[in-house]
């Protein structure tokens, strides 16, 4: 007996995947969000820093406002304005001194000297501060030294820092290591005196090693305290850094600024201020942002 011939349907000639997309078993692609919904969606995400960025614009527009007023109707009430310059003047100095090769040198070497200083107190004082807090003898040892030296202040170096180091340069990094040192080292020691002993007492009772343990408990436990102490001595630094080039320095931005007292330019003294600010705030939000980084946890 003969098998029944295979009738063939149109449909039986159409291709696999335009007979699914018939059936409605795969779903059209949606389209791409608008310019507007992804606009809308990072002002939801980035909400609170907005309103923190215009809260500080606005409070910087008062502070010039306030600063114009002053100086423009010379305003003697127990602090004597007339003699400080105007913001408008301020910014002619200013653009006048930004084609001046002579005022970039001054920021260029008293960066240079930052880096230098900061770098050497960061890369002694976090892990003396580590050894510190986890070995009781050596905070015994070191604790009593440091804090006599502490209190003094950097400017009061500076006579000794030229004794001690053969040229300028030298004294100047100096004193700005040491500024920048005892922050460093005290957060970082009071980072390690508040980590918590259950979470060591875990670590020893699951197996870990002396170096496992300070590698992952103390220290990710120390980080925002690291920080702090970074954070605290990159300020103080430049504080050490300009006082010891008004002193002792014959460029660097300090020293601009002092140059400009002797010669009586007002207008470059302000400039000087405001470039300092400018470049410890920059230096103050490089660590910050460094922080960030390193622990991702503190911003979520």
């Amino acid at each position: 007996m003969s098998s029944p011939a295979l009738v063939r349907h149109p449909e039986d000639s159409m291709p696999a995947t335009t007979a699914i997309a018939e059936a409605g078993s795969v779903p059209a692609a949606a389209p791409p969000p608008s310019f507007g919904t992804l606009a809308l969606r990072w002002y939801r995400l980035n909400r609170g820093g907005l309103g923190a960025m215009a809260i500080g614009i606005l409070s910087l527009l008062a502070f010039l406002l306030v600063w114009h007023l002053l100086t423009t109707y010379r305003v003697v009430f127990f602090v004597r304005f007339t003699n400080v310059p105007s913001p408008l003047a301020v910014y002619a100095s200013f653009t006048k001194a930004i084609h001046d090769p002579k005022f970039l040198m001054h920021i260029v070497l008293s960066c240079r000297r930052i880096l230098i200083g900061f770098s050497l107190a960061a890369i002694v004082g976090v892990p003396l501060g580590l050894i510190m807090g986890r070995f009781k003898l050596v905070h015994e040892i070191i604790f009593p030294v440091a804090e006599v030296l502490r209190p003094i202040p950097a400017i009061a170096w500076v006579p000794m820092a030229i004794m001690l180091w053969p040229t300028n340069e030298q004294s100047i990094v100096f004193i700005t290591f040491l500024g920048s040192f005892f922050p460093i080292l005290v957060n970082t020691l009071h980072g390690m005196t508040l980590v918590d002993p259950v979470l060591v007492r875990a670590a020893q009772c699951l197996g870990a090693r002396e170096r496992s343990i300070f590698r992952e408990v103390y220290f990710p436990a120390s980080l925002p305290h690291i920080f702090t102490g970074l954070t605290v001595g990159m300020g103080v630094a430049w504080v050490s850094l300009i006082a010891a080039e008004m002193i002792s320095g014959q460029y660097g931005i300090g020293y601009f600024t002092w140059e400009a007292y002797s010669l009586v330019q007002y207008a470059d003294i302000a400039l000087g201020m405001i470039a300092i600010g400018v470049l410890g705030l920059g230096s103050s939000l490089l660590i910050r942002g460094a922080g960030q980084l390193v622990m991702p946890w503190r911003s979520r």
